[in-house]
């Protein structure tokens, strides 16, 4: 079991399945459902009701996150800004702020120069939630927000490496999550969350023991009817369809191991979005994993160009990815001339790093093997070197130990 599949406990069980209810929980079992009412004018909220359910937000929240998964962050952070003057002492506020500065930080993770203001954004929905808990224990939102703040804090701190502390944001999260759906367990909004619970709790434990120990108080999950609930939500949804489709793709391509149901989903998600690099990155990578190397070198060259062009979201780490990939596939030609190319375009887009990143390594392995295809051994051995000197990733410590040994193509 690799690092990934830890990360997918913590971001999967814990975070995933607070996105499952994100603007999709009902504020009590007698509202119907939040995002699928058409509301023309904006009530005043009533005390026992969720702000999620006044058309201001629904408008807004859904206007903003369209810009967001399109890199529009300005113009989503207009509709944020606008959610959080109306409602200063509510948590949405600076959560949907926080989302915005999310998607900074997940187009370029190697990068972390956003992450304090995203910590302080989930800090202060967390803050303004306890102060709502002081005076009403039972409240919805705050409950909610509480446990999604906490869980997006537990996800970026697994992807700082901080696990004791992104297992106990992680943990809690759970708790607020389901002190929520035992609200209304049945109600078709929560069948996000509810398959994605089932879907993670079945498959972690099997494939990562140790998630056993965090486990053991919660619930069985069920695979098939996990998946077979985050397709409704995708199907169905208004708000959530996006995540729903992204995860249905990371599922079919990491756990289930089927090339249709991946691509379709990862080709829907372009569809929807099709200037959102992070998704158009995973469109070359399911191609990628299956063989399909021609039609990836085109989805991949449009990365690169998108890059060059300077459009938004398309940054350094995004041409990172692109430009690996299309050194691969020029490695399955066996045209190694070409995959140097690239692999120097990506040694440069490197340099920026500080530290060790897994492009960085995975690069100089790849110019190693290069080396080695052409005949030019001496190059080749000094690239596994410094590859066994720098921090592993994908396992290119033992590749590197093995090509010093029997060198790559022979």
């Amino acid at each position: 079991m690799n690092d990934f599949s830890l990360l997918t406990w913590l971001r999967g069980v814990a975070v995933a399945i607070v996105l499952g209810v994100l603007f999709g929980a009902p504020a009590n079992q007698a509202t119907a459902s939040v995002w699928q009412r058409a509301m023309v004018e904006d009530p005043v909220p009533d005390p026992q009701s969720s702000v999620l359910d006044t058309p201001f937000v629904r408008e807004h929240g859904a206007k903003g996150l369209e810009l967001l998964y399109n890199m529009e962050f300005d113009e989503a952070r207009t509709h944020f800004d606008k959610i959080d003057a109306r409602y200063p002492d509510h948590p949405v506020g600076p959560f949907l702020k926080g989302l915005n500065v999310w998607w900074k930080i997940l187009i370029d993770l190697p990068d972390a120069s956003h992450d304090e203001t995203f910590y302080n954004a989930m800090n202060e929905t967390i803050d303004r939630c306890e102060e709502i808990l002081d005076e009403d224990p039972d409240n919805f939102d705050a409950t909610f927000f509480k446990g999604a703040a906490l869980g997006f804090r537990g996800r970026l701190r697994s992807n700082r490496g901080d696990w004791f502390k992104a297992t106990l944001d992680g943990k809690r999260a759970i708790g607020y999550v389901r002190e929520v759906a035992q609200q209304d367990p049945e109600n078709d909004d929560y069948v996000f969350g509810k398959g994605m619970y089932d879907y993670y709790a079945a498959i972690i434990p099997e494939e990562y023991p140790v998630s056993k120990a965090l486990m053991w108080m919660m619930p069985d999950g069920d695979r098939e009817r996990g998946i077979r609930l985050i397709r409704q939500a995708a199907t169905d949804g208004y708000y959530i369809q996006t995540e729903a489709i992204y995860f249905l793709a990371q599922i079919y391509y990491i756990y289930e191991d089927d090339y249709s149901k991946a691509i379709q989903y990862t080709e829907e998600l372009r569809e929807r979005h099709d200037y959102n690099p992070y998704f158009h990155n995973m469109h070359g990578r399911v191609m990628a994993r299956w063989g399909r190397w021609k039609q990836a070198k085109e989805v991949f060259s449009e990365v690169v160009a998108r890059h060059e062009e300077g459009r938004t979201g398309y940054n350094a780490h995004m041409a990172e990815v692109a430009r690996y990939y299309l050194a691969r596939e020029r490695m399955v030609r066996r045209d190694y001339d070409g995959a140097l190319q690239h692999l120097a375009a990506l040694e440069a887009l490197t340099s920026r790093d500080k530290g060790d990143t897994k492009f960085k390594v995975l690069g100089y392995l790849y110019q190693g093997m290069a080396y080695d295809g052409q005949g030019r051994r001496d190059l080749a051995v000094n690239r596994y070197r410094m590859v066994l000197r720098m921090d592993d990733y994908a396992n290119a410590h033992d590749q590197a130990e093995r090509y010093l040994d029997d060198p790559y193509g022979y």
